[in-house]
């Protein structure tokens, strides 16, 4: 299969990325079934990449069926070591508008049906999630937004609901008085699994609207969010482009180590079954 070092799984409004060269269109198979779609392989400046629409071209994936480990699992099989991830939020700050893009550094995580882990039946796993999202990856992107004259905001607490529903108005009160900055449905667990699979990952989230705590404003109906949407798209897809060429090579993260010390079973207890399955994510601890 062709290899990238850089993948972008595009969210809500963002289903592809103009000026990928020498594409090819590769349909993999993981142990976690298959991906939300084909991704697209090629080169964007030059470097390797991998386009993912996290919702199926044509959005027909609900938040709740993304096939999250396979997503991860499928990249992290074509070599991609850094990924851009698109994000739609609603705003719990006046200060961040509809229109605005933040780069997250922190997240809360309130799903309560998705599998979060490839870790599991028989192999145990505990990695560090302190910071949740790559801080040398989000730096870049912080910088480049700023670059291309965005609206952009660095640092925030992206709360991730389960969904598809909105949030009622109590729950978005509280939401709200937890200190959380924005709230969107896709985040987790693309970040604990990105993490478990050692790839650097961070996120462009781009403010839709307010959410329903801003009683001064009607909930805003979802054809004028996929309009905000719309706006955002190209500015999004400017930073990515700028952003590709550069991201280093090597990584002084901790994310490109994040197992090192986390996988606690005893590598005698770890069946030749999962040590196949997992082989990708596991393999350079577990022989």
């Amino acid at each position: 299969m062709p290899q990238a070092k850089i993948g972008v799984i595009g969210g809500s409004g963002l289903y592809d990325i103009p000026g990928i060269e020498n594409i090819e269109q590769v349909n993999v198979d993981t142990p976690f079934g298959k991906p939300s779609d084909a991704i697209t392989v090629g080169r964007l400046g030059g470097v390797g990449m991998a386009f993912l629409p996290r919702h199926g071209r044509g959005h027909t994936i609900l938040p709740t069926e993304i096939p999250v480990r396979a997503n991860i699992y499928a990249l992290k099989s074509l070599g991609v070591e850094h990924i851009i991830a698109v994000n739609a939020c609603g705003s719990f700050k006046e200060d961040f508008k509809p229109g605005d893009l933040l780069i997250p550094d922190q997240l809360i995580d309130r799903t309560k049906g998705r599998v979060s882990s490839f870790f599991g039946n028989g192999i145990v796993a505990h990695i560090i999630f302190a910071q949740p999202f790559c801080p040398d990856l989000s730096h870049i992107l912080y910088e480049t937004g700023k670059e291309v004259g965005a609206s952009i905001h660095q640092h925030g607490t992206y709360l991730v609901m389960e969904g598809p529903v909105f949030s009622t108005r109590a729950e978005s009160l509280l939401h709200k008085s937890w200190g959380a900055d924005v709230i969107g449905m896709t985040v987790s667990p693309e970040a604990k699994l990105a993490r478990e699979a050692e790839i650097c990952y961070a996120s462009i989230a781009g403010v839709t609207d307010y959410d329903c705590w801003h009683e001064t404003d009607e909930p805003i109906p979802i054809d004028v969010i996929i309009q905000t949407l719309r706006r955002n798209t190209d500015t999004i897809r400017e930073i990515i482009k700028r952003a590709v060429t550069r991201i280093h090579d090597k990584r002084d993260c901790d994310c490109a180590n994040a197992l090192r010390t986390a996988i606690v079973t005893a590598p005698e207890a770890i069946t030749p079954e999962i040590k196949k399955r997992l082989d990708l994510i596991i393999g350079k601890y577990v022989k």
